[in-house]
């Protein structure tokens, strides 16, 4: 099978919200005002999401724990709900080979960080390192 490479037609929408201008075509007034600059979202007020992957660091409370069976590989599993920019966002944070984590129970406070992924859609930090701030007797 030959591969064969699209070339837009009359009838297609030209312009950023139809894609079909290959960016070397594209004036330089007509990417700064089609709201896709290099400030992104946050330069104009919107809140920037998560990223789909890299570095994250984080402050949140556990709002689920997940331990699993006894017949599956050691791993265990908390959603910490988190505030990002304004929004409130839940992040997973998975300790593998450990079925659990001291000091880790629901309602605790903690500070983490490590290299988030997106994983079925969730994101998901493995194996974070983590700081207690505060236990649920605490507050």
């Amino acid at each position: 099978m030959t591969a064969r490479q699209y070339a837009p037609g009359p009838a297609d929408p030209q312009g950023p919200a139809g894609r079909s201008v290959p960016a070397s075509q594209a004036s330089p007034r007509r990417a700064a005002t089609s709201g896709q600059d290099a400030a992104g979202p946050a330069a104009f007020g919107a809140p920037a999401p998560l990223p789909q992957r890299g570095r994250i660091k984080a402050r949140g409370v556990v709002a689920r724990i997940t331990i699993a069976p006894v017949t599956a590989p050691p791993s265990f599993a908390v959603l910490a709900r988190i505030e990002w920019n304004g929004t409130q966002e839940d992040v997973r944070l998975m300790w593998m080979g450990q079925r659990r984590v001291p000091g880790i129970e629901a309602g605790v406070a903690l500070r983490f960080e490590g290299m988030l992924s997106r994983v079925g859609g969730t994101p998901t930090v493995y194996n974070p390192r983590y700081e207690i701030i505060g236990r649920p007797e605490e507050y």
